[in-house]
């Protein structure tokens, strides 16, 4: 039996290990056997923390949300409570940001769902929201939108046989 040497494969496949581990302390970036225990591991810990990243963001919007709430004279889960009786979908992050940077427009959301607790502010109708995206499809700039965003305007529009049109044909059929 003829004789393999593994020279160029193996080299290549450690030199990435190696590289991967550059930066790491001690043998981990220097050692192949160690530096490729320290990548696997490397690569649980990037796992892990992306999920608990994600964890940490939203801690971090419920604190600065409840602080903000305090300030209002409202608990947390009395104001989300309100908040969803009165029918307001706003994500977590937008309300901590909407509480650090325009604390008026907050101290406006507080006094809505301290309404809506005692029960005085009843869901929003699905109508207003129709006519506010209507208000927004008709000011739309057609010229400056790219082919791809006009099909997608023409396909939401129901405009027949969009995908083989041309710019021109686009814009004179949304219009």
């Amino acid at each position: 039996m003829t004789r393999v040497k593994g020279g160029n494969v193996a080299k290549n496949r450690r030199r990435k290990v190696l590289k991967a581990a550059k930066g790491y302390f001690g043998s981990k970036h220097r050692l192949f056997k160690t530096a490729q225990e320290q990548t696997f591991h490397s690569g649980v810990y990037a796992f892990r923390d992306r999920k608990q990243n994600k964890r940490n963001f939203r801690k971090l919007w419920i604190q600065r949300i409840n602080a903000a709430c305090r300030e209002n004279d409202i608990s947390y889960s009395k104001f989300i409570n309100g908040l969803n009786k009165a029918g307001i979908e706003v994500n977590r992050k937008m309300l901590s940001t909407i509480a650090i940077d325009d604390p008026a427009s907050f101290a406006e959301l507080v006094k809505t769902s301290k309404a809506a607790l005692d029960g005085k502010v009843v869901a929003p109708k699905k109508e207003v929201k129709e006519v506010k995206a209507s208000v927004k499809t008709e000011a739309k700039d057609y010229s400056k939108m790219t082919v791809a965003e006009l099909k997608e305007e023409a396909k939401k529009q129901g405009v027949e046989n969009y995908t083989s049109m041309k710019k021109a044909e686009l814009l004179e059929a949304l219009k």
